[in-house]
């Protein structure tokens, strides 16, 4: 009974297998699926574009050795990066379990395979992108992409041509004039640049041919009366404090983004670079170095008291109070997570001013954010959160070697290559960025 029972359960298995899928032959033997290079089993056998397949750290080895994308036994050249034929890999998994076990067993013991596989996956994940764009099809949303780029960079080129036809203005501008020679047209562009509300005062000024020794004598008492009659006491305190500025510095303090790279020209490129490739450090720096001119209008601007529609940039930037406490919180937290957000949003409400070139800033500072998600990703992912302390202090010297770096050859530093830098980290390091994300989102697709 039991004999026939066990005949019954093989013709059962017999039937099943038949139905199934083809009987096997296992007569084949280890050496059919033996690497040309190692001349043993294949271990994640990677199939190159003339046919060949070699174990995966073999191929790692010979590229390292070589440094050459051909194949190691024909010579012919591979394209793009070499991929795993997962079909082969299961197919002698399953015909070989016991040997492609010992054998993998036997590589993961060894450093020196682990680094060249290190190398040359890293080598894989700079040539993924290159490879999908370089072929002769059209790549995936390659026309979208590429026109999206074209046409920001001829934007990019007209605003380039636009402020660098401009720049033998720049001596013109009232920051360089003393006060006392300013003439009343001078005193009204004074005047409507400090915001939208101004221009219901400038008929009164050209009527009183106010000018920049006039202007000096301006109180209090004498704007509210006939002929200026300025009853709106913040508009009159705002007028009063950009006075005062004005008294102390003698010439117009800068109030726009071109201004303040005529007044400041080594700092604005500073300032422009270094809040690019390190946010968090150059808002530090600015908290204890630049903190009255420049990081108290920058905090009221991005972290405003309360939301009010009607106050313009200026008023803002006049603020010199210190923040509140809600001021701070607000800040604090935009600054640990998202810097690039602080960035945008002072871009944000310089839109009337600078139309384009807020619009460009704004771009780049979302593109940084989203690189910055991707880096933090890429550590997570690879388990390697504990290194981030050890990384962020190689970054803050290499930041300061930098920084020192640029301020000792400042002086020798053609005031042409400074505004070509200038422009070039403006208008098209958003176009490189752009790119740069793509790549990255294409990397994670494979």
């Amino acid at each position: 009974m039991e004999e026939d029972v066990t005949l019954e359960t093989e013709t059962e298995k017999e039937k099943v297998g038949s139905n199934a899928a083809p009987k096997i032959n296992r007569q084949i033997s280890v050496s059919e699926f033996s690497c040309h290079c190692c001349y043993d089993i294949l271990v994640n056998p990677t199939t190159l574009n003339c046919g060949h397949s070699f174990c995966r750290h073999c191929l790692a080895f010979w590229w390292l050795s070589s440094k050459k994308n051909e194949c190691p036994e024909c010579r012919e050249k591979w394209e793009g990066f070499p991929k795993v034929n997962i079909l082969l890999r299961d197919a002698i998994e399953k015909l070989f379990p016991d040997v492609t076990k010992q054998r993998k067993e036997d590589i993961q013991q060894n450093s020196e395979i682990a680094r060249s596989l290190t190398a040359f996956q890293k080598y894989g994940n700079d040539q993924i992108p290159t490879a999908a764009n370089a072929g002769r099809t059209n790549p995936r949303g390659g026309g979208f992409f590429s026109g999206v780029l074209t046409a920001l960079t001829c934007v990019a080129v007209v605003l380039l041509v636009y402020h660098w036809s401009s720049r033998e203005f720049e001596d013109d501008l009232l920051v360089h004039k003393p006060v006392a020679k300013w003439t009343t047209g001078e005193v009204i562009l004074w005047l409507e640049q400090l915001g939208p509300w101004a221009s219901h005062y400038k008929e009164r000024f050209v009527l009183e041919r106010v000018n920049g020794r006039l202007l000096l004598t301006l109180t209090d008492e004498e704007l509210t009366k006939a002929p200026y009659n300025i009853q709106n006491n913040s508009h009159r305190k705002a007028i009063l404090m950009e006075l005062e500025h004005v008294k102390t510095l003698g010439v117009k303090p800068p109030q726009n983004l071109w201004e303040y790279k005529a007044v400041n020209p080594g700092k604005s490129l500073f300032l422009l670079y270094a809040l690019k490739s390190s946010p968090r450090l150059s808002l530090l720096y600015l908290y204890l170095f630049d903190y009255t001119e420049t990081f108290l209008p920058f905090i009221h601007t991005i972290c405003p008291v309360q939301e009010d529609e009607h106050e313009d940039i200026i008023t803002k930037l006049l603020d010199r109070t210190d923040p509140t406490w809600k001021q701070w919180r607000e800040f604090i937290v935009k600054y640990l997570l998202l810097p690039y957000q602080l960035i945008a949003e002072f871009a944000w409400d310089w839109l009337e001013v600078h139309y384009w070139t807020s619009r460009f800033i704004i771009v780049n500072a979302m593109l940084l954010s989203v690189l910055e998600l991707f880096s933090f990703w890429k550590l997570w992912s690879r388990r390697k959160l504990k290194t981030i302390p050890h990384r962020m202090w190689s970054h803050f010297w290499k930041v300061s070697t930098q920084g020192l770096f640029v301020a000792i050859f400042w002086p020798f530093i053609p005031q042409f290559v400074c505004n070509c830098l200038f422009y070039w980290a403006l208008y098209f390091n958003p176009i490189i960025n752009i790119d740069l994300v793509v790549k990255e989102i294409r990397r994670l697709e494979t």
